[in-house]
């Protein structure tokens, strides 16, 4: 029989465990002091020749989409092509980013650095540094949290709280119960066959949180309008 001091630790590592599935907000951990081995998977190729750019801006660009078009965004990674529609209307600042970001290159080359198996179900990807910590030098708003839900197929952004948004958003490979405080602002509709390749290849070290044994990297995302 347990004591009640074990009891009372029990259930502070019961919360502790559903606080840090339940929330996307720590984003950022430790940068990696080692490089973390990843692989090439049945499924996907090694990635192109090239580097993150990295490039800085002291604030959000200007508003320069039409929030009445539509966008698409085509993500082309190691483990094969993923398209998402962006919704302009819902998201017109996060979606202007995200078109600016791609029209600089920033994206090209990066690595998604975080996979999620349990509880959470999602590639998180944009950070040029590939260490969670990472961004584009500016900060943005939310947006489109009303009703918001994580559905297998949504984009949204990843963010260390209210309007901390920059480049790193994550991809929901699997329906996923989150609070609404995440901006859904696009919808894959193709390529979800990749995103569980890369999620069935698992974590590195085997936990269901952490760095994706698959390296997932972007050659090159673009988006077009219309």
């Amino acid at each position: 029989m347990s004591t009640p001091s074990q009891d009372r630790s029990f259930r502070r590592a019961v919360v502790g465990l559903a606080a840090a599935v339940a929330t996307l907000a720590a984003v950022a951990p430790a940068a990696h002091t080692a490089p973390v081995r990843q692989a090439v998977i049945p499924g996907c190729v090694p990635a192109a020749a090239g580097q993150p750019n990295g490039k800085q801006w002291p604030v959000e660009p200007p508003l320069t989409i039409d929030p009445a078009s539509s966008y698409t965004a085509t993500l082309n990674t190691t483990c094969g092509p993923v398209t998402v529609d962006l919704d302009a209307a819902a998201a017109p600042r996060t979606v202007n980013s995200f078109v600016f970001l791609a029209g600089e290159d920033y994206f090209d080359h990066t690595r998604c650095h975080r996979l999620t198996t349990e509880g959470i179900y999602v590639l998180q990807c944009g950070d040029p540094t590939a260490t969670g910590r990472g961004g584009p030098g500016y900060q943005f708003g939310d947006e489109n949290l009303a009703g918001a839900v994580y559905p297998a197929g949504t984009v949204a952004m990843a963010n260390a709280g209210p309007g901390t948004n920059g480049s790193q958003f994550f991809l929901v490979y699997r329906d996923t119960q989150l609070p609404p405080n995440y901006t859904p602002f696009g919808r894959v509709t193709g390529g979800l066959d990749a995103l569980t390749t890369i999620a069935d290849a698992g974590v590195v070290g085997g936990g269901p949180d952490g760095t994706p044994v698959a390296d997932v990297v972007f050659d090159a995302v673009t988006t077009t309008q219309g």
